[in-house]
């Protein structure tokens, strides 16, 4: 097993789940933050993670990661941010609350990951290290329902942009602007259609692609303070 980790943040579904899986059949060493406990962890450290619970929102829990971290490695392959939350104005919070929590989780945890880890990533024994910062598609058009969320994913690749400036040339930094990935699982049809017709290739990217964008990112010795948009088209797609 490649003994320098990925670390991922929020691997216990969808993406971030993908990720560590896949990582740890090639024998990838990884290792895993997750907010909430679910079945797939078990799973996960049987195959190998190394798992550590950790709520953004709270930034005592975000020191003690990055002290258990840097205590036990001295080296990191790569940081991939994919720990996000998703709350929409309207929804009873006050808004300080909505735009305090959005920033804390996209650009505040990774900010400080990125600060305290970097000398780990720079020790690779690799051509190179890596920064992936998981974005979204709204984060250059803006949101009329989500307002905080898309100004926090503005906020985080902006990030990328500063980090790959201060870390080059032996880190790299980038970020990953998704539209559709997957359907949750409650989604109905009607739903899964309008989605699909927002963007030129009608459907939803899928898990292996997002893994394609990752790997070409983690593989690039070149490519670094890219927002890459992953998005089906969306953009040239006429109402």
């Amino acid at each position: 097993m490649n003994r320098e980790p990925i670390l991922i943040t929020g691997v216990a579904r969808r993406v971030g789940l993908h990720l560590a899986q896949t990582f740890l059949e090639r024998g990838q060493a990884v290792i895993g933050t997750y907010r909430t406990e679910r079945p797939a962890l078990e799973q996960l450290e049987k195959a190998g993670a190394e798992l550590y619970p950790c709520d953004f929102y709270e930034e005592k829990q975000v020191a003690a990661l990055v002290q258990t971290v840097t205590g036990s490695h001295s080296r990191l392959r790569a940081v991939i941010h994919n720990a996000s939350d998703w709350m929409p104005e309207g929804s009873g919070m006050p808004a300080a609350d909505v735009i305090r929590r959005m920033m804390q989780v996209h650009v505040h945890a990774p900010y400080l990951l990125n600060m305290a880890l970097a000398p780990l990533l720079q020790a690779s024994s690799g051509p190179h290290a890596d920064i992936i910062h998981v974005g979204d598609y709204v984060s250059t058009r803006g949101s009329k329902k989500h307002i905080a969320y898309a100004a926090s994913k503005a906020a985080q690749d902006n990030l990328t942009l500063s980090f790959s400036a201060s870390l080059a040339p032996r880190v790299k930094v980038n970020s990953i602007a998704p539209a559709l990935v997957i359907f949750n699982d409650e989604d109905d049809e009607a739903y899964r259609e309008k989605a699909r017709r927002k963007s030129l290739m009608e459907r939803e990217a899928g898990l292996e692609e997002f893994q394609h964008t990752v790997d070409y990112l983690l593989e690039s010795v070149y490519v670094t303070g890219r927002i890459l948009h992953m998005d089906g088209g969306r953009h040239l797609r006429v109402a």
